[in-house]
């Protein structure tokens, strides 16, 4: 993704489903106008989830998505429909691509069902109209329930591109409505003072900074506030050379008990990870659930989980740091699972905790899913930024920016 490129959390995710052979490959390609995806009149060509973010009139910035066929066999067609699946939960608008030849097979209605189940909007698309048009794909799947959704399907031809610009506009009236959200929603006025701590160390990107510093800058100058990025080891020296107190301070989480001890009292202190916790929805359960760190007990086990999928390093801050910062405040030895990128258990039972990046790499759809499952499962779910500030003993103060969180943790007793 270039550095200007509106980043993929921030755009509508488009997936592409269906059997083997249905054309989604084909499809895709005809809508975006580039071969982003390989084809084949070999069954099973595409193998693992194909994204490519663009720009597609008249929807805006989208990543489109390529999935695996969903009649898949063997054990390793099992691990593709499994990744099919896993893509549903971050789809804002689905595809079904059918073989407009054969029909609607159970795989397509079981596959509907499950958008149906999830609530995600999706359109039915009868591929191969340059072939022949047959009624049996209108026939009713049983005597109660038709076949598929009639408001929302089109027959097209990836070979001759007819019914493509019909999909595109489609997809253009289905878009789900969004609210317009603020990253810095209450906490900047224009002329405010920011000071912005960006440690770089081992994991830093090098010559650039990560996604969520990048974002907050940009929210910062939309505000028409002035900023101050300097790392850990300069924030005393940029204390004493501004010539007034700066009204807020975000660091990054790893570096919080350092800045909290350098950062006066009566100036606001919080992090990007709680930033974005707040952005994305989940700064309240992340609150809650930082609660059940207390109630951690030797070998029980908790799964720290990224939303990116990064190279480790010595010093990792979820496989490293975290585990460090909890065992000492808990004075136990749980044990560990680590998970990034798209590999989030189904099955939570196992772990008595969960805790998770800021999700900056993840679309609201996908946070929102992995939010559920914690809550459905009732286990409980915090985030980084959130732990952090928790067994540094600064919570409450990195809570004090947003008044009704805070008063949340304070009406639970755990200021």
């Amino acid at each position: 993704m270039g550095r200007n490129e509106t980043p993929a959390s921030e755009r509508i995710h488009i997936g592409f489903f269906g059997r083997r052979n249905a054309g989604k490959s084909s499809v895709m390609n005809a809508v975006t106008g580039q071969n982003l995806a390989v084809v084949s009149e070999v069954k099973g060509t595409t193998t693992d989830p194909v994204y490519k973010s663009m720009e597609l009139l008249p929807l805006g910035p989208v990543v489109m998505i390529d999935t695996p066929g969903i009649d898949d066999e063997g054990g390793l067609g099992e691990l593709r429909v499994k990744k099919s699946r896993q893509v549903l939960n971050k789809t804002d608008l689905a595809v079904l691509v059918v073989d407009g030849q054969e029909g609607m097979r159970e795989e397509d209605y079981q596959i509907a069902d499950l958008f149906r189940k999830k609530q995600v909007p999706y359109v039915v698309v009868f591929n191969k109209a340059d072939l022949g048009r047959e009624d049996l794909v209108w026939e009713k799947r049983r005597s109660d329930e038709s076949a598929h959704p009639s408001e929302n399907c089109l027959w097209v031809s990836a070979v001759d591109k007819s019914g493509i610009e019909e999909l595109k506009n489609l997809l253009g009236s289905m878009i789900p409505s969004r609210k317009e959200r603020d990253l810095l929603e209450g906490l900047v006025n224009p002329g405010s003072l920011v000071i912005l701590v960006t440690p770089i160390d081992k994991a830093a990107p090098k010559g650039r900074l990560i996604l969520p510093q990048q974002q907050t800058i940009r929210a910062l100058l939309d505000h028409g506030c002035m900023t101050v990025t300097v790392r850990e080891t300069e924030l005393e020296m940029a204390f004493k050379s501004l010539g007034r107190k700066p009204d807020l301070v975000i660091t990054d989480s790893q570096a919080f008990g350092k800045v909290s001890a350098m950062v006066p009292r009566e100036i606001r202190l919080t992090s990007f990870s709680i930033l974005f916790a707040r952005y994305k929805g989940n700064l309240r359960q992340a609150v809650e659930g930082v609660c059940g760190l207390d109630e951690i007990r030797d070998n029980d086990t908790i799964l720290i989980s990224e939303g990116c999928t990064h190279h480790r390093q010595c010093g990792d801050i979820g496989t490293t740091k975290l585990p460090a910062w909890i065992g000492q405040y808990t004075g136990k030895e749980p044990r560990f699972v680590f998970t990034s990128g798209t590999e989030f258990p189904e099955d939570l039972s196992p772990y008595r905790l969960i805790v998770h990046c800021g999700g900056c790499m993840l679309n609201e759809r996908e946070m929102e899913y992995r939010q559920a499952c914690a809550r459905e499962q009732n286990i409980p779910m915090t985030n980084y930024g959130i732990l952090i500030a928790h067994v540094h003993g600064i919570l409450q103060r990195s809570l004090e920016p947003f008044p009704d969180i805070c008063a949340l943790l304070q009406k639970r007793g755990r200021a």
